[in-house]
């Protein structure tokens, strides 16, 4: 949903408010979000559905 996408710029930015950005990997996607939101707001990934949120995800824990 787009009225969630600036929670997720704000969920980011506490991350790094409390020294734990380099700790959580921050996925992204879905409809409303792109590659470009993604790169905008620092998450670590963009999936454009669930299946391949999945595979990206597998590619964040090696």
């Amino acid at each position: 949903m787009t009225t969630t996408m600036a929670g997720q710029k704000d969920v980011i930015e506490m991350l790094k408010e409390q020294g734990m950005r380099d700790k959580v990997k921050v996925m992204v996607g879905g409809a409303p979000a792109t590659q470009n939101w993604a790169d905008k707001i620092g998450a670590d990934c963009y999936a454009e559905n669930a299946s391949e949120a999945v595979a990206k995800a597998k590619e964040l824990l090696l």
